[in-house]
């Protein structure tokens, strides 16, 4: 099997999924472990036995809607390139909009250096993408998965950031005594009983990294409450959250004491991050 007919057969076996010809770029690209350039290049490279059981394989287990990120075990995310595994949520582009806020706080601030803390690092996608362009700061990331703990410092390594370390945390259960400039997260805020939960890719991600109580909110409560205690004066605290969760949001950070709360949207146009600073 050429490269050109194995993407015109994974095309029509995925045919009726959200994407299937980017889908079986990424997952032949991977398989040969090429930039997709390199399919547009050779098409008429024939694969070997293996690459084709491989790709077959990996295609069977698309079509059954596991996420592509899953299959190949990795995600681009910023300037990174992450390792993902089924013990962490999959970074999506709309977290970047998080880490834009952070570093849009940090250069209008003027603090150096910065202290960060991420918290429910999973894969350490915001901690390493921070870490990575405030080199000076010092950013620590903590989840209660010792997996994600694992995972987000092999990431670090992978990516060469060395001003980021990972810890295995309740929230802020192993941070006594410590205090940040910036406290970050990507919480569980989706509702319990949310049908969102049958659809594509959240089907296959860990319901304790997606879900917070009856409302979603449950986890966003007890950061606002318990981090003015690891605060410093003026430091900033930053959610992504669900986009029909922004005033609620706003008025949690507002009644804690925060304050210039604001909501921000994503690329899609929805409330995605909302933030405030603890004076």
């Amino acid at each position: 099997m050429r490269i050109d007919q194995a993407l015109s057969w994974a095309v029509q076996q995925l045919e009726g999924g959200e994407s299937p010809s980017v889908d079986a770029k990424v997952i032949l690209a991977s398989i040969l472990e090429k930039p997709q350039t390199f399919l547009f290049t050779w098409p008429d490279k024939t694969l070997d036995a293996l690459q084709v059981t491989h790709f077959e394989n990996a295609i069977a287990r698309r079509k059954k809607g596991e996420p592509v990120a899953y299959i190949v075990g990795r995600r681009d995310f910023w300037t990174l390139s992450l390792y993902t595994s089924p013990d962490t949520l999959i970074p999506r582009p709309d977290t970047e909009v998080l880490v834009e806020r952070v570093l849009n706080w940090a250069v209008e601030s003027k603090r150096e250096p910065l202290a960060i803390c991420d918290l429910g690092t999973g894969t350490g996608a915001i901690a390493l993408a921070l870490a990575s362009e405030l080199p000076q700061a010092s950013v620590v990331g903590v989840d209660f998965q010792n997996g994600a703990v694992e995972l987000a410092t092999r990431n670090a390594e992978a990516n060469e950031v060395t001003n980021a370390q990972f810890l295995q945390s309740d929230w802020f259960s192993a941070l006594t005594g410590q205090s940040f400039d910036v406290i970050v997260s990507n919480p569980p805020y989706i509702e319990e009983a949310s049908p969102y939960l049958n659809e594509g890719d959240v089907r296959f991600e860990p319901k304790t990294a997606l879900t917070s109580g009856v409302d979603g909110l449950h986890d966003i409560k007890h950061i606002i409450s318990t981090s003015p205690m690891f605060l410093n004066k003026g430091g900033l605290l930053a959610f992504e959250h669900g986009f029909n969760q922004g005033r609620a949001v706003r008025d949690l950070l507002l009644a804690a004491g925060f304050s210039s709360v604001r909501t921000v949207k994503d690329y899609g146009e929805n409330d995605r991050v909302t933030f405030g600073s603890w004076l």
